[in-house]
């Protein structure tokens, strides 16, 4: 985070800082993935003419180069176009309607031969309806001032596959250009300059099988005195396509005889000015800060005067190899990459009760930092150790960097990413809902507060669970455990369960464990005496199979010295000066 340079005038115009670092990496020319169409994708069919040709990103490729054809491998409609780290491009003119097109991709490399993938294609839809009129042209309509030997250029019009293009000095008119058919052409140079001071009047209409546009407006723009335009200039350093260029170079070209100045735009791709937006200099020279590593650039440079800019100027390019990879590792076959990898996690918890919650790094680095984020996404550097005090909820970034040292100079590779901070506080239990079923009991655990809790049962150690239902739970007491993940605290509660029926089980379990082995009436705490003369068992047929006295240890699930099957068995309970009880539970084993 915090190293993008702001390449705005003042910074370009700097005193000249020429740093030549210069790492050379190898790049694998063996078996090499190259990237599916992601829209349209490879086969489609149906395919608008003006639509977006988008491809996967391929990890370690710095960019790539695409052909458009009517065969595999061919170029008839776009001839190996440059599209530096872009993984989509889209026609200018368009596309031919109901037509098998072949996209071609090349895996653009510095030092090592481009890579031809095989060829994709997708099928066109036929057009179904006459073209619109073009949205826009250049010049503009009503524009002063423009320059005698401007171009007149327009954008595509929807469904388009031609332009009949007229041009005038009176409204309607063709003294210039009678109505001529342009094919899918987006730009005219006339043969001669401009008339100069002229009202001049172009007419465009767009055309397909179908029809033409209809209602397509005038365009009228007047022309400046007639003046001399200076010529386009060419890179001297680095030269159009030079590769290993340093991080800061400094940038050179011709100078134009009749230039008072220069036009400088640079981005990342040809369609972008994201580096550097028509900046003016009067020199034929500048140094850029810290041009971005392994990457490839797009300069254009007009020259102009009080006449106006250069035209048709073309396009250079030039590529850094400098910085923290990824580089290709001849002896490993792998790509390497010098930033280092982080393990922090996604999210991390604080306790309301400690006083300062202290954040450690879990990965290895020569520094960090650490940002506060709001609600805007503006930065707060809280710390630059291994380690940050932390407070409130929010988002954050944690930033790992190393320091690494080439051809005597020191640069930063690092690594970073956001995470959550969320409050957590020691559990505190509010409730146990226990279901009885004739097996076992399920407990559903219930807190007052919030947080990153997990649960066990009757043992302290765990095992522990990230749910907070227990099923199948043997029928006797048991102790809960809830425990904050994040070591803010542990709460415990003890659950005592009444099993029975008035004094009578539900069931008991005579598998000779010690543990509710034996069926017997069992008389309330504050009951001295017991109340019943006898008790007796019956089978799910009505036969007597036990007769019991209130005092003994009770039924052990025998009859005549034979087990007893699993089952529901009845009870009936005589008691003393009172009328007989009955009910039934069950045996299970």
């Amino acid at each position: 985070m915090k190293k993008k340079w702001d390449y705005r005038i003042p910074q370009i115009l700097a005193a000249p800082i020429f740093f030549i670092v210069l790492l050379f990496a190898v790049f694998k020319t063996s078996a090499q993935e190259c990237p599916a169409l992601v829209s349209p994708i490879n086969g489609a069919t149906l395919v608008s003419v003006d639509a977006s040709i988008s491809w996967e990103a391929i990890t370690g490729v710095p960019g790539y180069i695409i052909s458009l054809g009517t065969s595999p491998g061919g170029n008839d409609i776009l001839n190996e176009r440059n599209v530096g780290a872009l993984t989509s491009y889209t026609s200018p003119a368009g596309l031919p309607e109901s037509t098998e097109i072949f996209i071609t991709i090349t895996l653009f490399f510095f030092n090592q031969p481009n890579i031809v993938c095989e060829s994709q294609s997708f099928t066109t839809a036929a057009l179904s309806e006459a073209p619109q009129c073009v949205p826009s042209t250049f010049p503009a309509n009503d524009a002063l001032d423009i320059n005698t030997a401007t171009n007149i250029s327009w954008n595509a019009a929807p469904n388009a596959t031609g332009y009949f293009l007229s041009i005038g000095t009176t409204l309607n008119g063709s003294e210039i250009l009678t109505s001529t058919d342009l094919g899918n052409s987006l730009n005219y140079n006339t043969p001669t300059d401009l008339p100069p001071e002229a009202e001049i009047f172009i007419t465009i209409i767009p055309y397909n099988r179908i029809g033409i546009a209809a209602g397509c407006s005038t365009v009228m723009f007047t022309t400046a005195p007639e003046a001399v335009l200076p010529i386009c200039t060419t890179m001297i350093s680095p030269v159009n396509g030079e590769t290993n260029v340093p991080l800061s170079p400094t940038l050179e070209w011709n100078a134009v005889t009749n230039a008072t100045g220069y036009r400088v735009s640079i981005g990342t791709s040809p369609f972008e000015t994201n580096i550097l937006e028509d900046a003016i200099f009067f020199k034929t020279s500048t140094v850029i800060i810290d041009f971005e590593p392994n990457r490839t650039f797009f300069i254009s440079i007009y020259p102009f005067n009080e006449a106006g800019e250069a035209i048709g100027c073309t396009q250079e390019t030039f590529s850094t190899l400098v910085g923290c990879g990824p580089y290709f590792d001849p002896v490993s076959g792998e790509l390497l990459v010098l930033n280092p990898e982080l393990s922090f996690p996604d999210s991390v918890s604080i306790c309301t009760d400690n006083e300062f919650n202290v954040i450690t790094a879990t990965d290895e680095a020569d520094g960090y930092r650490w940002y506060k984020l709001d609600e805007r996404g503006n930065e707060t550097l809280l710390s630059t150790t291994a380690e940050v005090s932390i407070d409130e909820e929010g988002k954050y970034i944690h930033e790992a960097y190393v320091n690494i040292e080439e051809s005597g100079r020191t640069f930063e590779c690092s690594s970073s990413k956001m995470f959550e901070v969320k409050i957590s506080q020691i559990p505190e239990i509010a409730d146990v809902k226990v279901q009885i079923t004739a097996n076992s009991l399920n407990y559903e655990i219930f807190t007052t507060t919030t947080g990153n809790y997990e649960y066990a049962i009757d043992n302290k150690e765990g095992p522990y669970q990230d749910t907070n239902r227990f099923t199948n739970l043997s029928l006797q007491n048991h102790t809960i455990y809830v425990r904050d993940k994040d070591g803010c605290g542990l709460a415990t509660k003890f659950v005592e369960q009444d099993l029975t029926v008035n004094g009578f089980p539900n069931f008991f379990t005579p598998n000779g464990d010690g543990d509710n082995d034996y069926w017997q009436y069992i008389p309330p705490v504050e009951n001295t005496e017991p109340i019943i003369e006898v008790i007796y068992i019956f089978n799910q047929f009505g036969s007597l199979i036990q007769q019991l006295s209130p005092t003994s240890i009770g039924w052990d699930g025998t009859f005549n010295n034979q087990e007893m099957p699993e089952t529901d068995y009845w009870y009936k309970a005589s008691f003393v000066n009172q009328q007989p009880i009955t009910g039934h539970f069950s045996l299970k084993r």
